[in-house]
């Protein structure tokens, strides 16, 4: 949740000196106060950590209002990312902020989480029109559910049309409460997030691609909501970390292989 952080955006918890602490920390220092971004443009982050290895990744979203409306990319701990594209359709504003969050953390109930302090960015000029050229045909996709916007943040192609899912929250217990949908039939209804997984096997259509996607009921105490999700096709299985929030569901498209 963005108001736990100190106006310097650095946890209170986190104010101690870093090398009499053991728990892991995140610092942004790009972007800062006195950036000021362009939409359409690509932008750079930059930030620091404590107790966190080069080999690990760290999530980074947008926000604006407390309010996620970009995943901006997940990043092994380099401490710097570039290249990154803003969203066209972004509205102009002085409230923006990075997040960043640890992910898998090796003490689960320790996930160091930061938000930088507001930015602003501003409109890009509307480009020429182009004519329109006719798209390849490609298999509809589901975009929304319920008025919620659907973002897909990974696709999978599985060998078999059963696979089974662990489910388990991402993070610390705060008191989420969430629903998985398949295809747009709740497999998992109002679940209250646990440490412990839970498993669920599910059938997939192998004619078209399969979305999986995260439905919030609540914010938790540290919104968005954040699940861990295991996707098993036999001996395979692939880890993946699923958001979601009263307007957007992180989603996933999976594949039966032909």
């Amino acid at each position: 949740m963005l108001n736990a952080f100190a106006n310097d955006g650095f946890p209170a918890s986190h104010k101690l000196d870093w090398p009499n602490m053991a728990k892991t920390a995140i610092k942004i220092t790009y972007p800062n106060s006195n950036t000021i971004w362009t939409t359409a443009d690509t932008v750079k982050l930059k930030w620091n950590t404590r107790n966190i290895p080069g080999n690990k990744t760290i999530k980074f979203y947008l926000s604006k209002d407390d309010m996620v409306v970009q995943e901006l990319g997940i990043f092994e701990n380099l401490q710097y990312a570039d290249g990154i594209p803003l969203h066209r359709g972004l509205p102009a504003g002085d409230n923006y902020r990075v997040i960043g969050i640890e992910l898998f953390p090796d003490d689960k109930y320790s996930i160091a989480k930061y938000a930088t302090p507001f930015f602003t960015i501003n409109k890009a000029s509307r480009p020429a029109k182009k004519v329109a050229q006719k798209p390849a045909e490609k298999p509809v996709v589901r975009n929304t559910f319920e008025g919620r916007k659907l973002t897909y943040v990974k696709e999978l192609t599985v060998k078999g049309k059963e696979i089974r899912i662990n489910l388990w929250d991402h993070g610390r217990k705060d008191g989420d409460i969430v629903s998985i949908y398949l295809n747009g039939v709740a497999v998992v209804s109002e679940y209250y997030l646990e440490y412990r997984k839970k498993t669920f096997e599910v059938q997939l259509d192998a004619s078209k691609p399969n979305d999986l996607f995260l439905y919030a009921h609540n914010l938790g105490k540290f919104p968005p909501n954040t699940v861990s999700i295991e996707i098993v096709d036999g001996a395979d299985s692939e880890n993946i970390v699923l958001n979601s929030d009263l307007k957007s569901c992180e989603a996933v498209l999976i594949n039966v292989e032909k």
